[in-house]
């Protein structure tokens, strides 16, 4: 009888454990055909890329939307939709009637002239002539003896030559000036939309060789000039979507992925060197993590995880440079003083068939991590880097001292190029990606609020080019003259000489700082071991440093 009886009890936990396995098979192929379906829509030709303010970003943010609606997530946007709407500051550009005409002769912008991004708004309409400067005419300038002289000179700075040659000449009366190049030297100059610098107090354009030639052979000889700038902000909205899961608890776990891509690569952030634009459909970059917050959202909503409320952002504007997580870390849609912990999903569409290979981010920003991570799960191998930093959204929660976690399988050949489709995405993989997810999430449901804990900052891209470093993270959304430091790596110089995170970078050595390119660009004129000064905004103080490189 009791064999019979435990017989009986064996038959019955084999059929539930086979009815729970055909259950999980069941939902793990609905989760593969439905991350298929997002990433499938989301990296179709028609979304042209997702470029952050598009027409396919809004048919993005709308399909994100309804996807969150229908899993049963609440709106916690602007005004009780999905939607956080954002500016994003693209700089400065060239309005129609901007225009320059010699002797009647209507010039072509962008192929005979174009305007300096710090030239007035104004015109100016006078007879001149290049061997006879005068008050109130326009003034010629050839770069050509002021570049053979500095040919040589590591720290000659051009734009800086530029700018003292227009305050001089608008001090003698001139009313605009026409620059120009006749010497074998190239000088680089063109129109910088991003570009930060001091409004002259007169127009400048520059002309090509050709149209000098063209148009000025003679220079004793007055010609009508006709010159009108006229350039203005550059904006556009990016708009992230935000859905909820309120389980009146005391803290939120935030989960995020961005959904924005590069468009056609106008913004210049594509690695494809072909001649004619193409759709970049961001298969992988990162339809695949947005796919990923979709399902994890329905899965989590499902659950019987309360411990914690979740919220659910996905992001645009990180391709341009962290735009949609960063604002909405300076205006959150919760408390972000109960924010529990943020995961952070960037390409996790391409895990390798061979090696498994899953890297996670911010390992060493909660000493829980530790206890909750498995070095190896039975299925992917894992690598992990402890820093809170790096190239995507988790970025902007980590600077707001909460604890994050930066599931990434990889980068390939594919990256930042139109070849990313949707067919290379490995689906079965994604799926054990999201499953390694929902069970650290599971493992922390009862572990109350994560303590948070610095890390070092990930190597920034690029900086291994230079000699030396200020140790500083640039804050890319700052739209104002220099650059803002978001964050101040341990140990390093900014921080032993006093530089703070906020502190606005605006002059190094001799050399004044406008933005990132241009503190690239002064970084790259020193070498260790110079010593120099740094000065730097605070709110409304101006403080100055001696540092040693």
């Amino acid at each position: 009888m009791k064999h019979f009886l435990w017989l009986s009890l064996l038959i019955a936990f084999s059929a539930s454990a086979q009815k729970t396995k055909k259950a999980d098979i069941k939902a793990d192929k609905l989760v593969v055909e439905s991350l298929q379906t997002h990433i499938g829509y989301l990296a179709d030709d028609k979304l042209e890329g997702r470029r952050t303010g598009s027409p396919g970003e809004k048919l993005a943010y709308e399909y994100i939307s309804k996807q969150f609606a229908a899993g049963g997530l609440a709106a916690k946007g602007d005004n009780g939709t999905y939607i956080q709407q954002f500016e994003v500051n693209e700089g400065k550009q060239i309005d129609p009637s901007t225009q320059l005409i010699i002797n009647n002769n209507q010039l072509v912008l962008e192929k005979d002239y174009f305007p300096f991004i710090f030239s007035a708004n104004a015109g100016s309409e006078s007879s001149a002539a290049i061997a006879l400067p005068e008050s109130g005419t326009v003034w010629f300038w050839d770069l050509k003896e002021t570049l053979e002289e500095n040919k040589a000179n590591p720290h000659f700075d051009l734009a800086d030559a530029i700018n003292k040659k227009i305050n001089k000449i608008a001090g003698k009366g001139a009313t605009g000036l026409l620059i120009y190049n006749s010497s074998s030297i190239k000088d680089e100059l063109k129109f910088e939309p991003k570009a930060k610098a001091e409004i002259a107090k007169i127009p400048v354009l520059y002309i090509s060789k050709e149209t000098k030639e063209k148009y000025l052979k003679d220079e004793t000889s007055p010609v009508s000039i006709n010159m009108v700038v006229a350039i203005s902000e550059k904006k556009r909205k990016g708009h992230n979507v935000i859905g909820y899961i309120d389980n009146g608890a005391a803290h939120t776990v935030i989960l995020g992925a961005h959904y924005d891509h590069l468009g056609y690569g106008e913004d210049h952030n594509s690695l494809f060197t072909g001649g004619t634009p193409q759709v970049h459909n961001g298969a992988d970059d990162n339809a695949s993590g947005s796919a990923a917050l979709i399902e994890l959202g329905k899965m989590i909503k499902k659950s019987k995880l309360k411990n914690n409320n979740y919220l659910f952002i996905a992001f645009s504007g990180e391709e341009l440079g962290l735009f949609g997580s960063k604002y909405f870390t300076e205006n959150p849609t919760i408390d972000l003083s109960k924010a529990n912990y943020m995961i952070n999903m960037d390409m996790v569409g391409r895990l390798n068939d061979s090696t498994h290979g899953l890297s996670i981010g911010g390992y060493g920003t909660s000493p829980v991590w530790g206890q909750q991570l498995a070095v190896n799960d039975k299925f992917l191998k894992i690598k992990f880097d402890s820093s809170g930093t790096g190239p995507s959204d988790h970025t902007s929660f980590y600077r707001k001292d909460i604890p994050v976690l930066f599931f990434f399988t990889g980068t390939h050949g594919d990256y930042h190029k139109p070849s990313d489709d949707a067919a290379k995405v490995n689906y079965d993989g994604e799926l054990q990606v999201i499953k390694y997810i929902y069970n650290v999430i599971d493992g922390t449901n009862k572990k109350g609020k994560l303590s948070f804990s610095k890390t070092r900052e990930a190597q920034a891209q690029g900086t291994r080019s230079f000699k030396v470093s200020l140790g500083i993270m640039p804050d890319y959304t700052y739209s104002g003259t220099g650059v803002r430091a978001d964050g101040v790596s341990e140990g390093k110089l900014a921080q032993k000489v006093g530089i703070k995170a906020g502190d606005v970078i605006m002059q190094i050595g001799d050399h004044k700082v406008s933005d990132v390119q241009g503190y690239m660009q002064v970084l790259g004129k020193f070498n260790k071991g110079e010593a120099t000064k740094v000065k730097v905004t605070r709110g409304k103080e101006d403080l100055v440093f001696d540092i040693v490189f």
